[in-house]
């Protein structure tokens, strides 16, 4: 039985503290900022979808897995104080602020923090997500830090490590702020992998520490478990956040395998925060969440950090717990490739990590010279040019505004499938038959095209059934759709065909396995076709062979190919339809084809057709499953591809990178390119 459901964890009693006295540093941390944010998912309907889960305080042995004894012990006299003497006592910290209130507050924030971990991995849901006040990143062992009093996140990875045996736990740390308590509590733990990006401006923004830059890798046997990915300059969009997904943390995390992933899901680092002044849409989360969703067998827990503005952070809030719910995520926008800014940092992270990561192991060199927007930042340092970019930032924070992300409509049918008879259909999924007699200007073109040797009614009623099919999912009435066909390449043929007739649709086709396919046109754009085999071909911008030694038995070299090149691609492409298909003999292992078909969903809005040769019955049930929003089973750690796969991968992205900016992982030397 397969766990489904997404847990929900919030209490109003975490609205009950705020800022008692003027601290201009503090009056953004607001009571508002939880009580929206549950507003709007009950409003919109997702809070009734999940599992609700009772909050618990988290107890002394639970906050002392990650603090000192003497600060739990300082807290706890919190409640007891007057006003003068919680000033007093905040005084000794950095950015934070006490209240009556707070320590209980703080050991409820830590508590839901451990009722998720505990629903997740005794498998009451998948996965689920916990709205917290205080945050907790920023707190140290001994130290409130930055808002923060307890390390909620923290306290959970060495809760689950303790309590539930896990070996290895991912945090991903997506809020603008570096969550450095996190860092110096697995810095030297090869156990918990942390990545973080963060507003850093070469040290120039909170928390201005030297250690929260890319070369601050981890210590000891804990080296190359700690990724830090600087954003040296505000308004980052969409492009370069799934820029760094794609060319740093996902390579890194298939290969790491974690048991369990954590998020510190900070709402600043979307549009309009003040904070943040950064320009990432709030459907982005939808993307980031989904792609994290077939880690560690979809056990994924995430915990609200910072998020100051209040209207981007309850729509990021949603974003994220629709798609933890398994609904279709919204049309990735303005994917325009990464800036000049963001490929620095790329290039620095991905140089710094390739001693430690095989994935990365092709990475380029780190620059020789000063990263240009170093060279800038610090040719502007004077008093003049700082009040000047000051004004800057205030004025274009008040200018921002951005479209509400579209509702997301959810198809009244998941997956459809198209089987031969006797074939039996799995559960929870409708066996497609078209209600209407197919269109005889269809039937004709099908005759014409593909049925030139005589009359086979057999394969005309499985070309008119996926026609028919292609038609249901461009009218939004299904969502995805697999079909066991007798002829798997004149199937492809069909389908990309007729797919692309329509005037706004755009179709990618990725192909598993050698066999003939339709090479696009190189002039409208309509496909885009990838094909994974150990045969080499020639490419152009819309046709895309990648050559794998193994062809598509390597497990690691194949994820590389997805991760890397696949996915960058991709998303930069838009497609209105996926279509995924599985050649006989592909070699393609189940566990990495179930990864392919879950990642490929985040496109598309979920809109994939598999197409898999008839005598592949046994993979159906587990493609539907897929299909159907169940993540695929964990590869286990990656070992190193084969070095002339990486090198030929490397030298095909390079190639690409011309016509796809998604694919680029340095800035170009000019300065051209990637600015904006």
């Amino acid at each position: 039985m397969k766990t489904r459901g997404t847990a929900l964890i919030y209490d109003e009693e975490m609205t009950k503290y705020k800022l008692l006295w003027v601290d201009p540093a503090c009056k953004i941390e607001v009571p508002e900022r939880l009580t929206v944010s549950h507003e709007a998912l009950v409003q919109s309907g997702l809070a009734d979808r999940c599992v609700s889960v009772p909050v618990r305080e988290a107890t002394d042995a639970d906050i002392l897995l990650v603090h000192s004894e003497e600060y739990l012990e300082a807290v706890k006299k919190t409640p007891y104080m007057t006003l003068e003497d919680l000033k007093e006592f905040t005084l000794q910290y950095g950015d934070v602020y006490f209240h009556p209130n707070i320590y209980h507050c703080a050991k409820l924030a830590a508590g839901a923090a451990l009722q998720l971990v505990d629903s997740v991995m005794t498998g009451k849901v998948r996965n689920g997500m916990a709205l917290v006040r205080p945050p907790g990143h920023h707190s140290m062992r001994s130290a409130a830090n930055g808002f923060c009093v307890f390390n909620n996140v923290a306290i959970a990875a060495q809760y689950a490590k303790q309590k539930y045996g896990v070996k290895r736990v991912l945090i991903v740390d997506w809020d603008v702020h570096h969550g450095q308590g996190v860092q110096y509590c697995f810095e030297d733990d090869p156990s918990v992998l942390y990545f973080s990006w963060h507003r850093y401006e070469h040290q120039k923004f909170w928390p201005q520490l030297r250690e929260s830059d890319y070369d601050s890798v981890g210590k000891e046997k804990g080296a190359g478990f700690n990724i830090n990915v600087p954003w040296n300059k505000v308004g980052m969009k969409n492009s370069d956040y799934l820029s760094v997904f794609c060319h740093v943390l996902l390579p890194v995390a298939y290969e790491f395998c974690p048991d369990l992933v954590l998020v510190c899901a900070g709402f600043d680092s979307a549009i309009g925060d003040p904070e943040g002044k950064m320009c990432a849409s709030p459907d982005v989360f939808a993307h980031l969440t989904h792609l994290l969703m077939n880690l560690a067998g979809g056990k994924l827990c995430a915990v609200l950090e910072g998020g100051y503005n209040l209207t981007s952070l309850p729509q990021s809030v949603c974003q994220t717990v629709q798609t933890l719910l398994g609904d279709p995520a919204p049309p990735p926008t303005n994917l325009d490739g990464p800036c000049q800014s963001a490929l620095e940092s790329l290039h620095c992270v991905r140089s710094a990590h390739k001693q430690y990561w095989s994935s990365l192991k092709h990475a380029a060199d780190l620059p020789t010279s000063d990263i240009s927007t170093k060279r800038i930042k610090l040719a502007e340092e004077g008093e003049e040019g700082e009040r000047l970019e000051k004004v800057e930032e205030e004025e274009s924070a008040e200018e921002e505004s951005w479209p509400e992300p579209p509702k997301r409509v959810v198809p009244p049918v998941r997956t459809a499938l198209l089987l031969p008879d006797g074939v039996a259909c799995p559960d929870g999924c409708k066996r497609f038959s078209s209600s209407d007699d197919p269109d005889p200007v269809i039937v004709n073109k099908l005759r014409e095209n593909f049925l030139k040797d005589g009359d086979d009614s057999d394969d005309l009623d499985t070309l008119s059934g996926l026609t028919a099919l292609v038609d249901n999912m461009e009218k939004n009435e299904i969502c995805s759709g697999l079909a066991l066909v007798r002829d798997v390449s004149m199937a492809m043929m069909c389908v990309v065909q007729h797919a692309a007739a329509a005037l706004s649709n755009r179709v990618l086709v990725v192909c598993v396995g050698d066999a003939a396919v339709p090479i696009p046109s190189t002039e409208d754009g309509k496909t885009l076709l990838v094909q994974f085999s150990n045969k080499r071909s020639e490419e152009h911008k819309y046709y895309i062979p990648v050559c794998l030694k193994k062809g598509c038995g390597d497990v690691s070299g194949f994820m590389q190919a997805v991760l890397g090149l696949l996915l960058p691609l991709a998303y930069e492409y838009d497609p209105s339809l996926v279509l995924l298909v599985r050649m006989p003999d592909s070699g393609l292992c189940d566990g990495v084809w179930l990864q392919l078909t879950g990642l490929l969903q985040g496109l598309a809005q979920g809109h994939t057709l598999v197409l898999m040769q008839e005598e592949e019955k046994a993979c159906v049930a587990p493609t539907a499953s897929s299909l159907l929003g169940d993540p695929a089973p964990s590869l286990g750690q990656l070992h190193a591809p084969l070095p002339e796969d990486a090198e030929a991968l490397e030298r095909l992205r390079h190639r690409l990178q011309v016509d796809w900016k998604l694919l680029q992982t340095t800035a170009p030397e000019s300065g051209g390119g990637g600015e904006r």
